[in-house]
């Protein structure tokens, strides 16, 4: 647990973060700005995505009524064993060496939209849990549209990446990684004052698990990443919400592909007594996807550093790490 003196220490500026133009259509300069975007810390800006801030504000709305109903009613909603739906305060819990209880967020998370019959023998895959559209109206309609927009995002930006890392365009979306994708949009609420010092975060320490990760923030302040987390103590930077700008990081399993080349970044959200929103997109691969060293990223010189690991074997265990089990909800 950090002391005041070592907290205060740490926090040294405003992170300055490489800004991705999606309206660039020269790929591959593009694919240089990606690459040394993710050298220098793992996350990075996008802006002419192509989402609507019309479409955003409404999923901010929505997101908002959501969370202002009574528990007992978003109780009603609560997650079932494939993580789909409502989770109380202090569901998760990142940095149990760091943090006297969990995150003091709840949040709500919608999962592939298919068919209720479609399961594709998928182990994370479950119907999504909806909100009764008498109580919430229009509400599913829009989180779906707004969950295939940042899918579609993601898939470009996935694109570019491939070329970053001397890949065909098109590596990534064949259908053992993204064409039978298992991409979670999550909707997150946070609340009260952290201190870091007591162990009390809005989000504790943490890497995102999957391949990337994509951002809507308020404006409220409080995302905060540390570049170097061999360095002691962490030097935490804030990374401020621009207006039509997404925030886009690297994941875990993008970093073991890539032999450790691009950087899964530690951050995490300190409150400051404001409620802060946000909506993650976590883009991650199919569930039979095996998850080795790329061949354009090793060499005699540069050996694999991680074994081979299926996808679903590696999240299983993240999730189950992260997670309250859900038997203490049992009334």
């Amino acid at each position: 647990m950090e002391s005041k003196t070592q907290e205060e220490a740490s926090i040294i500026k405003v992170s300055s973060l490489h800004c991705i133009d999606l309206a660039n259509s020269d790929l591959r300069q593009l694919a240089v700005s990606l690459k040394q975007a993710c050298l220098d810390c793992g996350f990075f800006y996008v802006i002419n995505h192509g989402i609507s801030e019309e479409l955003k504000d409404e999923v901010f709305k929505q997101s908002k009524k959501l969370f202002a109903l009574p528990l007992e009613e978003k109780m009603k909603l609560l997650r079932n064993e494939k993580y789909r739906g409502y989770a109380p305060l202090h569901d998760q819990l990142f940095d149990p060496d760091n943090q006297v209880w969990g995150d003091c967020k709840e949040g709500y998370s919608i999962g592939v939209l298919r068919p209720k019959d479609d399961s594709h023998d998928n182990p994370f895959y479950s119907p999504n849990i909806w909100p009764d559209p008498d109580v919430l109206p229009g509400w599913r309609a829009t989180m779906e549209t707004f969950y295939q927009e940042a899918l579609r995002v993601c898939k470009a930006i996935a694109s570019i990446m491939a070329l970053a890392l001397d890949l065909d365009v098109n590596y990534f979306d064949k259908p053992n990684i993204l064409g039978n994708h298992n991409a979670v949009m999550r909707l997150l609420h946070y609340e009260g004052h952290s201190d870091p010092s007591k162990g009390i975060y809005a989000s504790g320490a943490h890497s995102d698990y999957g391949m990337m990760t994509l951002l809507a923030n308020d404006s409220v302040m409080g995302l905060q990443i540390c570049k170097d987390k061999d360095v002691k103590p962490r030097k935490w930077e804030y990374v401020p919400s621009i207006k039509g700008a997404y925030i886009v990081n690297i994941g875990d399993l993008l970093e073991r592909w890539s032999n450790c080349l691009l950087k899964s970044t530690l951050h995490r959200v300190i409150g400051n007594g404001h409620e802060r929103y946000s909506v993650p997109f976590f883009l991650e691969p199919s569930h039979e996807c095996i998850v080795e060293c790329l061949p354009t990223c090793q060499s005699q010189n540069n050996l694999p550093k991680y074994p081979a690991i299926k996808c679903s074997t590696y999240l299983t265990q993240r999730y189950k790490e992260a997670h309250a089990d859900l038997s203490i909800y049992e009334k």
